[in-house]
């Protein structure tokens, strides 16, 4: 009796211990959530949804002493693979013999969802704690983040409770709806990672075609553009140019941010045969907006209202010499 008694004691001390780790408020959990992304193994599969369209990929994410280290395969569909070691990303693309060599980005992929400070997401989003649900056979905790205006969409997060580590993630629009969404069908998390199973399955040889999407930095206002519309909470994170092709001339990529949503504008020659001079599309998850101003195309996309790429759009302007 005395042993069970220390047993109930001991594991009474244990559950006390794990759930004084687990945080109350919303913005904690943002923390927790942002974390485990970065620092933790795991190694499982998960849904994309955007409408009608569904596809799965596998991913597997280590660290260790030298930096983090993640293999993203699709698992229908053409075969495609991205393997990321640290900063540097390569996509290899096997059908059409081209691997594409790019930097980690503003746009961050699941479940690596949230910026790795998000306690400024607290001043353009309402931040609350919602149900506790369970998916891929783990409890989980969800996070809301609805939007305090109509230039961003809102979130729905669901993290694992004991490691924090987000199981899915959902854009929801402007009247609920879902745009896209990510869910883990199966995870495995904090397990040791073989590091060959992060090693790239398709080898490029010399048939191959590499395409060095990186760019080279450069200042907004070194570019020979003013952006004089600007959207709340969203600040600068890339400016670059890039060689589109020889006969094009370059391009300028700039990207915005709040930390969740990224608003990418594109700036390149345009050769004025029969274009439109404006129009708005949609790409999945993506809103598109495009426009013609002193002989260039302005493309601005990003997963935000239309109305924040318009706003954005008609505010560029080339610079006076």
């Amino acid at each position: 009796m005395k042993r069970f008694l220390c047993f109930l004691a001991l594991c009474w001390a244990c559950m006390g211990a794990a759930l004084a780790q687990v945080p109350t408020d919303p913005l904690s959990w943002l923390g927790r959530i942002s974390s485990a992304a970065h620092r933790l193994n795991y190694t499982g599969t998960f849904t994309y949804q955007s409408g009608k369209h569904v596809e799965t990929s596998r991913i597997t994410h280590m660290v260790d002493t030298g930096g983090e280290y993640e293999k993203l395969e699709a698992l229908d569909g053409s075969p495609r693979e991205v393997v990321r070691n640290n900063d540097e990303v390569q996509c290899f693309l096997p059908e059409q013999k081209l691997l594409i060599v790019d930097q980690f980005g503003a746009r961050r992929s699941f479940p690596a969802r949230l910026p790795q400070s998000p306690s400024a997401l607290a001043e353009h989003y309402r931040i609350r704690k919602g149900d506790v649900a369970r998916i891929a056979g783990m409890e989980s905790q969800q996070i809301i983040l609805e939007p305090k205006d109509d230039l961003r969409f809102g979130h729905h997060l669901w993290a694992d409770v004991a490691s924090g580590l987000l199981l899915r993630a959902r854009l929801v629009g402007e009247k609920g709806d879902s745009i896209e969404q990510f869910v883990f069908t199966e995870v495995q998390i904090g397990a040791p990672i073989d590091r060959d199973k992060l090693k790239p399955r398709f080898a490029s040889s010399p048939d191959w075609k590499v395409v060095n999407a990186r760019g080279s930095d450069v200042k907004v206002e070194d570019i020979g553009w003013v952006f004089r519309n600007s959207i709340p909470g969203f600040r600068q994170v890339v400016s670059v140019v890039r060689q589109v092709r020889k006969e094009r001339g370059e391009a300028y990529h700039v990207v915005f941010s709040d930390g969740l949503a990224a608003i990418s504008v594109f700036i390149e020659p345009e050769s004025g045969k029969g274009t439109v001079q404006s129009d708005l599309s949609t790409s999945g998850s993506f809103n598109i907006f495009r426009r013609v101003v002193a002989d260039h195309r302005i493309t601005v996309l990003g997963e935000v209202p239309a109305q924040a790429l318009v706003r954005v759009a008609d505010g560029i302007e080339q610079r006076r010499r």
